[in-house]
Formats: C-alpha cells, structure tokens, sequence
C-alpha cells in the first residue's frame, strides 16, 4: 500500500485525513509541529514532528513517500487578519523538496474565495468579511496555488466550501467550475475522503475543484 505524507495533520482537516487515509488501507505520515500530540495510535502511523517552513524537515518527512496532502491553516486570528505567508512560503519549500525527491503527486487544500473562486458568498461576506479578515491569507494562498499550478507535479488543488465539524456524508457535491456556485458548506470529515481518493484517483489532476455538501 502506498504511503502518503499529510503535512497539517494535528487538527482540522489534516487530522480528519489521517483517520481517513488510515481507514483506506494507507501507510501515513502525520506531519506537524504537534504531531506528538496526535490522539491516534496505528501501526501504519508514524507522527512527524516538524515546520512546514523547514526544508531539512520537509526533506526528512519525504522519504519513501508516495504522495503529499497539504493542509496548513493559520494558527491564531492575528495571523489570519495581519497577513501571514505561512501558505506560499511552505509551498515553495514543499515543491521544490518534492522535486528533489522525486515525489509527484501533490493534492493541496486551499478554500472557497481562493483564485476563480471569490465572490460567492454573497454581499455581506464579500464585501465586508473577506476585506476586513480573509484578503490578506487568501492573497497568500493565491501565491500558493500559482506555485502549485506551475510546478509541474502531478497536482490537485481541492477548494472547500464553508467547513463544519459534521459526520462524514460522502454525499458532498464536487464542482469543476466555480461559476456555477454560490454559498455552502462542508464537514471537515467530507473534506478529508475526497483528499483521500484522489491519491489513486487521478480525474481531477491539474484542477481546482470546489466542494461543497
């Protein structure tokens, strides 16, 4: 079974994908600062405690892995609001390791409002949420996704609709274009199976689906 390296993976929608990836049969890397931490024990897990802005970290966790899930998010609102460029920093480091590895196969998460995406919340959210809060992290993120689109791995960029800490439904939609969206959610649950499929699954390679419940 392949072994896939989820770099994120202490919360949120990383950890979501390790239980995930798990229950599909993969060897995992649980790759963060608090892998430690991580409340789940398998054989086929190994935590990795390590920065996402490290490249001798990223070298490390590297090795012998199949395919790389990246799922960072900001950790406290200062950063959120104040502009923080955790997301193409860490991408640039992770590409270029990833190249020197040999690793291809690369599926980020990212979020509605990134890219092509913006605008679909509707007047409260985008004329006043997203200024005020979200501009700052989104432009970084949309750095992030140039990088990955032009790196030449074999890459997805999943871009998540609201999230929610629902049950996993496996009923969620899954939108090539963001032009036929307007507003929805998603559990983090939902998020993490369809990163998880598309390490074998390879119909969304060199695209920025949207996904909503």
């Amino acid at each position: 079974m392949a072994t896939v390296l989820i770099i994120g993976a202490s919360k949120g929608i990383g950890l979501e994908t390790v239980n995930a990836a798990l229950a599909a049969g993969y060897i995992v890397r649980a790759f963060a600062r608090s892998a430690a931490n991580i409340q789940i024990d398998d054989v086929r897990l190994t935590k990795i405690p390590g920065d996402a802005l490290s490249r001798a970290d990223i070298d490390k966790a590297l090795d012998g892995v199949d395919a790389v899930i990246q799922s960072l998010g900001v950790a406290s609102l200062g950063e959120l609001a104040g502009g923080s460029t955790l997301f193409s920093q860490s991408t640039r480091i992770l590409i270029d390791a990833m190249k020197a590895t040999g690793v291809a196969r690369l599926i980020a998460v990212t979020g509605l409002g990134a890219g092509n995406s913006r605008g679909r919340f509707g007047f409260f959210y985008d004329r006043i949420m997203f200024p005020l809060f979200l501009a700052r992290i989104y432009a970084d993120k949309d750095v992030a996704e140039g990088m990955i689109a032009n790196s030449g791995l074999a890459w997805t960029i999943a871009r998540p609709g609201i999230l929610t800490n629902g049950p996993a439904t496996m009923h969620y939609k899954v939108l090539p274009n963001s032009e036929d969206w307007r507003y929805g959610s998603i559990s983090r649950r939902d998020v993490a199976e369809f990163l998880v499929q598309q390490i074998s699954d390879r119909r969304m390679l060199g695209k920025t689906p949207l996904l909503i419940g």
